[in-house]
């Protein structure tokens, strides 16, 4: 296992150097527990602890493959996935996929799962989730940036509310459909829903987060989103940064009311005030290529809200970021399947004594729990 990243400062290249306070982690090898079932998860998409304390993950079980499982009841146009299947024998004893939203309790044991439904009639279950968040009237959002919707749960998995349908888009400057939600922050003080709307659209989008209703949007910078700019992977290393969205595709707000978006392809962070006004944007990895470096962003518990943390599914590891400057004071992970190493990390999320849970989306197929050492 390698050992918690020492803390580190920014330089010019974006790499880093040591800095003197900034939090270091280690892997936490007794978490989570082994879920009942012989259930195991795919690609994990969105990691959320709740106010309780609870860790919410959302994982897609359709990449999970023959391997792992004896059938592939999660791709579409098969059978149920209650049905057995009408022929064939097991590969083996193990195992099942779990459903695809999964709620733990702070020991790791398994509270609950759901999020299933039948493959002719989607209007109420989350196919293909992606990115989790409960708020604080303890209702479960759930993104789906391949089918176009955010939907609204109960605890327990009722549908109350969906915002964007099924398979149907309208570009960055429409105001009822979506295009890829792929991340979901809900104020507290406001009840308003802010939306990366990512992958498809080049945007963040807010609604009222009891009805629905359309408030707002931007692109990068504050600007109008303009889906007709192609972006220019060449840009991030030549200085002359894209003027739009690539891919925002994670992002969460302060106490303070500041929204940070992490533009995943674009290899940076942008801090904007709750209107869309633009303050400051940091690069992080600017010659990451393919997916990118800047993934999902989770910001520390104390009453600061001092740190933020950047989760980089190209990289494979955790960057740490002064909120005041933003800029890099550390980080931790490399990509493996040993403890403590991750794979793509996709998903994350922090607990209120300042652990942070982290999902992978490639084939680690787990949640790992880092936990904060104390000074």
């Amino acid at each position: 296992m390698r050992p918690a990243a020492e803390p580190l400062d920014s330089d010019e290249s974006g790499q880093a150097k040591p800095t003197a306070n900034a939090p270091t982690f280690r892997v936490d090898p007794t978490w989570p527990l082994e879920m009942p079932n012989n259930w195991i998860m795919g690609s994990v998409t969105g990691v959320f602890v709740d106010a309780k304390q609870h860790v919410w993950v959302g994982h897609l079980p359709e990449t999970l493959t023959e391997e792992e499982l004896y059938e592939e009841p999660w791709k579409a146009g098969s059978p149920d996935p209650a049905k057995p299947k009408p022929a064939g024998s097991p590969l083996g004893t193990c195992c099942k996929a779990a459903p695809p939203i999964l709620e733990f309790d702070a020991q790791g044991r398994l509270v609950q799962g759901w999020g299933q439904g039948s493959f002719t009639d989607f209007s109420d279950w989350p196919r293909d989730p992606h990115g989790i968040f409960v708020d604080h009237t303890d209702h479960v959002w759930v993104g789906s940036h391949s089918r176009h919707r955010v939907m609204k749960f109960t605890r327990q998995g009722k549908l109350v509310l969906q915002i964007g349908e099924y398979e149907k888009v309208g570009g960055s400057a429409d105001t009822k459909l979506l295009g890829g939600p792929s991340g979901i922050w809900v104020d507290p003080k406001t009840n308003e829903a802010f939306v990366s709307d990512g992958y498809r659209n080049r945007r963040v989008i807010v609604f009222d987060g009891a009805t629905g209703a359309y408030k707002r949007h931007w692109g990068a910078y504050g600007k109008p989103p303009d889906d007709t700019v192609k972006f220019d992977f060449s840009t991030m290393t030549s200085g002359q940064l894209p003027p739009q969205f690539s891919t925002p595709h994670g992002l969460t707000g302060s106490r303070d009311g500041r929204i940070y978006v992490t533009d995943r392809r674009g290899n940076r962070i942008q801090e904007f005030d709750q209107s869309g006004k633009f303050i400051r944007e940091k690069i992080i990895a600017p010659a990451t290529g393919s997916s990118g470096s800047a993934f999902v962003p989770v910001l520390s518990p104390d009453p600061q809200q001092q740190w933020l943390y950047m989760a980089d599914g190209t990289n494979h590891k955790i960057w740490i970021l002064r909120r005041a400057d933003l800029e890099i004071v550390g980080e931790f992970g490399r990509g493996g399947r040993f403890l403590g190493q991750m794979l793509r990390p996709h998903g994350m999320s922090v607990d209120n004594q300042g652990n942070l849970y982290v999902g992978e989306a490639s084939t680690g197929r787990r949640v790992q729990r880092f936990l904060l050492q104390k000074r």
